[in-house]
C-alpha cells in the first residue's frame, strides 16, 4: 500500500490533476483530489508523522480507519465565540472548495473556552493528506489551497519519510497519590453539600494521573492498544511534534446528515465489582443528560426531538446507560450550530448547565489538552459528526496524563466515584503497555 502512496504523490499526473480542478478558483480556495489505493484494510499507524500535525479517528468495528496528515488549510480560535469563529471559517471552506469526490475537514475543541494550552483551544483544519481505509476501500485525498499546488506537492512526500517512534517504554514506578485522592474526595463532598443545598443538582468532576516513562511514549503504540481494547468506541487523536492527545469514546455528541441529527445522552457507570447500572444513582444521572440534550435540540427543530430508552452500552470493561436521541432539524442548521446548543452537556459538566458551570469555575476544575471537549469530522457538504473527547491521555515526551471523570448526583458516595475515575483511567492505563497484538500478519497494516 505504501508504495501505491508514494506513486500517487510522485505522478506528474497528480499535479496536473489538482490543477485542472482548481482552474479558476480564487487563490485561497481549498482544492481536494482523492485518489483509489486499491483494497485492503489499513490502520494507518505505521505512517503517523513524527514532525507535522496529525488526526487519527479509527471507528474499529465498522472497519473504518482514516489518518490526515498536515494541515492544507487551517483555523484556530478561542473565548466565547470560538465555535461561531470556526462556522464562518467552514462555511467559507466550503463554498469554494474544488473536489473530485469526498472531502474532509477535521476539528477538536476543549472543555473551557479559555483553555488554550497545550493544543489550541479550537481548531479546524483541512489535512492536506487523509488516507482513509472504509470497508475494505483504501485512498488518499490531497488537498492545498488554490494557489500553492506546486509547492504543496513537493512538501507531501516528506511527510512520509519521518514515521513516529513506535513500541512501548517502560513505565517508572507510580508514587503514592493518597493526598491528591483526598483532595478530589474533598471536592466530591463540596459537590455534594451544593446538591443537597439545592444550587445545583449534579456537578461532574475530572481526575488526572500523570505516568512517567524511561522514553518517550508513542501515539502510534497507544492509539494501537485503543484499537484492538476498545473496537466498538471512536479511536481518536491529535498530534503535533510536542503532544499528541489520544483516547477513546463510547460518546457521539451529535451527528448531522442533512436534516436529520442523532446524539447520545450517556451517563451511569458500571464495572466488575461494581453498584449494578440499573441502581437508582446511574438512572437518574442518565435521565439528566436526556433531558438537557432533547431540551437543546428544540429549537432547531419543528418536532420535538424523540428519545429511545435507556440502554446498556459497553466500552471495554465498562458499561454506561445511553439512549440515542434522533430529531430532524430547519434547513440550513449548521454542525456547529448544534455543537454550540449541546456543549457542555450534564454528562460532562453538570445540570444544569449554568449552574454546574459556574461551580466548576469557582472550584478552579482544571482539564488539560481537549478532555471533555470534542473532536469532529465534516464533510465538505456540511454535514459530520462530533464525539466527546473522553478516556484520553495527552502525551508529552516521556510523560502521559491520564483523565477521566465522575458524575456526582444526590445520593453520590465519594469514595465509589473514587472507584469510577479509577476504572476509567484504566483504560488509558492499559493501553500505555506493549502492544497487544502481533505485528506480523497484521491484517491492518496491508
Amino acid at each position: 500500500m505504501i508504495h501505491a502512496l508514494r506513486r500517487c504523490l510522485s505522478a506528474p499526473a497528480t499535479l496536473a490533476r489538482l490543477e485542472a480542478l482548481a482552474a479558476g478558483a480564487p487563490a485561497s480556495a481549498p482544492v481536494s483530489l482523492r485518489l483509489s489505493l486499491g483494497r485492503g484494510e489499513n490502520d494507518w499507524l505505521h505512517l503517523l508523522p513524527a514532525n507535522a500535525p496529525y488526526w487519527y479517528r479509527a471507528r474499529p468495528d465498522r472497519h473504518e480507519f482514516r489518518l490526515a496528515i498536515g494541515h492544507a488549510l487551517h483555523v484556530a480560535s478561542a473565548g466565547p465565540n470560538r465555535l461561531a469563529a470556526l462556522d464562518n471559517a467552514f462555511a467559507g471552506f466550503c463554498r469554494d472548495w474544488r473536489r473530485n469526490g469526498p472531502a474532509f475537514a477535521f476539528a477538536g475543541f476543549a472543555f473551557d473556552a479559555a483553555n488554550n494550552a497545550p493544543l489550541p483551544n479550537a481548531l479546524l483544519a483541512i489535512p492536506a493528506i487523509l488516507l482513509e481505509s472504509v470497508g475494505g476501500e483504501c485512498s488518499v485525498t490531497l488537498s492545498a489551497p488554490a494557489g500553492r499546488l506546486a509547492q504543496a506537492a513537493a512538501e507531501w512526500p516528506q511527510w512520509l519519510t519521518t514515521p513516529a517512534l513506535a513500541g512501548a517504554p517502560r513505565q517508572r514506578p507510580s508514587r503514592p497519590e493518597t493526598l491528591a485522592e483526598q483532595a478530589w474526595i474533598a471536592r466530591v463532598n463540596a459537590a455534594l453539600r451544593d446538591i443537597v443545598a439545592g444550587r445545583v443538582d449534579k456537578i461532574v468532576l475530572a481526575r488526572s494521573r500523570k505516568i512517567e516513562a524511561d522514553g518517550p511514549f508513542s501515539a502510534a503504540s497507544v492509539l494501537g492498544n485503543l484499537v484492538s481494547q476498545q473496537p466498538a468506541s471512536l479511536v481518536y487523536a491529535h498530534g503535533n511534534d510536542q503532544h499528541s492527545f489520544v483516547g477513546a469514546t463510547p460518546e457521539r455528541l451529535v451527528r448531522l446528515a442533512g436534516n436529520r441529527v442523532d446524539a447520545d445522552a450517556l451517563a451511569g457507570t458500571a464495572w466488575p465489582g461494581s453498584l449494578a447500572l440499573s441502581e437508582a444513582k446511574n438512572r437518574h444521572e442518565q435521565a439528566l443528560v436526556v433531558q438537557a440534550v432533547c431540551a437543546a435540540l428544540v429549537p432547531f427543530c419543528a418536532k420535538p426531538p424523540v428519545a429511545e430508552p435507556a440502554a446498556e452500552h459497553a466500552a471495554g470493561q465498562l458499561l454506561h446507560l445511553r439512549s440515542r436521541v434522533a430529531a430532524t432539524v430547519r434547513p440550513g442548521t449548521t454542525l456547529f450550530e448544534l455543537v454550540r446548543a449541546l456543549h457542555p452537556t450534564p454528562a460532562i459538566g453538570g445540570f444544569p448547565v449554568a449552574a454546574a458551570q459556574a461551580w466548576l469555575a469557582e472550584h478552579n476544575e482544571q482539564r488539560s489538552g481537549w478532555y471533555s471537549g470534542a473532536i469532529g469530522l465534516l464533510t465538505a457538504e456540511g454535514d459530520g459528526e462530533f464525539s466527546v473527547a473522553l478516556r484520553s491521555a495527552l502525551l508529552a515526551g516521556n510523560t502521559a496524563e491520564l483523565q477521566a471523570g465522575a458524575g456526582i448526583v444526590a445520593g453520590s458516595d465519594a469514595a465509589h466515584e473514587l472507584a469510577e475515575t479509577t476504572a476509567k483511567l484504566g483504560t488509558l492505563l492499559a493501553a500505555l503497555g506493549p502492544p497487544v497484538r502481533p505485528e506480523s500478519g497484521d491484517s491492518r497494516r496491508a
